[in-house]
Parts: C-alpha cells; sequence; structure tokens
C-alpha cells in the first residue's frame, strides 16, 4: 500500500466515522425549548463537536490499522472482488 492510498483510506475512514458520531448526544434547539426565530426546532444547540472530533480521530486510527492490516498482510486482495474475471482477461 502505498502512502497515498493509507491517506485516502484513512480520510475515507474518518469522514465515514464522523458521519456516524455526529448525531450522538445532541442537543437541539426544540429539546431545550428555546427555538430562535428563523431557525429550525431541529438545529443543534449543543453539539461538543470539539470532542466529537476526537472520538472520531481514534475510532478511524483503530479502523485504520486494522483495514490496513489486512490489506498489507494479503489476506484480502483485488483479486477477491473480481467477480467478473476482469483481470485474468486482461492479464
Amino acid at each position: 500500500m502505498t502512502i497515498t492510498a493509507a491517506l485516502v483510506l484513512f480520510a475515507v475512514i474518518w469522514f465515514l466515522t464522523l458521519l456516524v458520531v455526529l448525531p450522538v448526544r445532541i442537543k437541539t434547539q426544540g429539546d431545550l425549548g428555546d427555538i430562535v426565530p428563523g431557525t429550525h426546532a431541529g438545529a443543534p444547540e449543543v453539539h461538543h463537536m470539539k470532542k466529537k472530533i476526537w472520538i472520531t480521530t481514534g475510532i478511524s486510527i483503530i479502523l485504520w490499522a486494522i483495514i490496513a492490516g489486512i490489506i498489507v498482510s494479503g489476506v484480502i486482495s483485488v483479486r477477491d472482488f473480481d467477480w467478473l474475471n476482469q483481470l485474468e482477461a486482461t492479464g
């Protein structure tokens, strides 16, 4: 795995993890009963963004290490996903 591939893999894992972590323990304006005029009741009031970024980074590092280890060890390769036998036809 090249450095670029490792960075891209980490970025994809990080953003997917962030999308999972974002809605956890969010308090909306509607939940707190303090709706600012002109905003939606579902707008976040307390979002703990800094904490969520650190949690996302920690989880992403662990997932990246596991996935990169599997890729580098050769347990799973591109040929395992070649369901149409295109790699064998090209050489």
